[in-house]
């Protein structure tokens, strides 16, 4: 499976960035307006740069620009996708089937949720994505899952709903178990559960749901 990785331009905590990707192995980067600083600072070697590069300085331009290794493609603010969404799509031009996404929590809200429909897309494309950040690591599933308590991604575990409702929830494994329950957007139920299994099963029969590995 071909695993890409993303750089956006958002909110980026360096030091664990680096960490991750020394722990990670990706077999396509890219690089998202001034998420390319944040790149070439961590060491990347830059597959592909997308956007506008409106938050860039002219200065950082210029000397970017100079990198011929990396595929360029740029486009006007006026536009009707996200830069990040465009970076998505070169991903999955470039074979991607697998996607973790860094720096596209924190900052402006609207961006951020706009990430997260995101994951949607990518999962409507059959490509497994993540957003992760040094706390959160988060997916949309429109299926059941097995977790393991030896490679959670911290000690909580949540679920929200992205179709209006998610019919049949049935939790095993969990500190707070369910069985055939249906939720709705709004009130908060399936948030900070714990896995208390080596092993914990999410199932449900019909929805869309966020899910949000976090640490305290």
């Amino acid at each position: 499976m071909k695993q890409g990785l993303i750089i956006t331009g958002g909110c980026l905590d360096m030091d664990f960035a680096s960490s991750y990707i020394k722990s990670h192995v990706f077999d396509t980067v890219i690089a998202v307006d001034a998420g390319l600083e944040k790149a070439l600072k961590l060491g990347l070697h830059v597959d592909a740069a997308v956007g506008d590069f409106d938050t860039l300085s002219k200065n950082l331009w210029e000397e970017y620009r100079k990198h011929t290794e990396i595929s360029w493609d740029v486009h006007k603010p006026e536009k009707d996708e996200t830069d990040t969404e465009l970076a998505i799509t070169t991903a999955m031009k470039r074979g991607c089937q697998s996607l973790v996404i860094l720096g596209a929590l924190g900052g402006r809200m609207d961006h951020t949720l706009g990430n997260l429909h995101l994951l949607y897309f990518c999962l409507e494309n059959k490509v497994d994505a993540w957003i992760v950040d040094e706390k959160n690591r988060v997916s949309v599933l429109d299926q059941g899952k097995t977790f393991y308590k030896n490679s959670q991604y911290g000690k909580y575990i949540s679920f929200l709903p992205l179709s209006f409702t998610v019919k049949g929830i049935t939790l095993t494994g969990f500190k707070y178990p369910l069985k055939n329950k249906d939720i709705s957007i709004g009130p908060s139920l399936c948030i900070s559960n714990e896995i208390t299994e080596e092993t914990a099963r999410l199932e449900f029969t019909e929805g869309l749901l966020i899910c949000v590995e976090a640490k305290d």
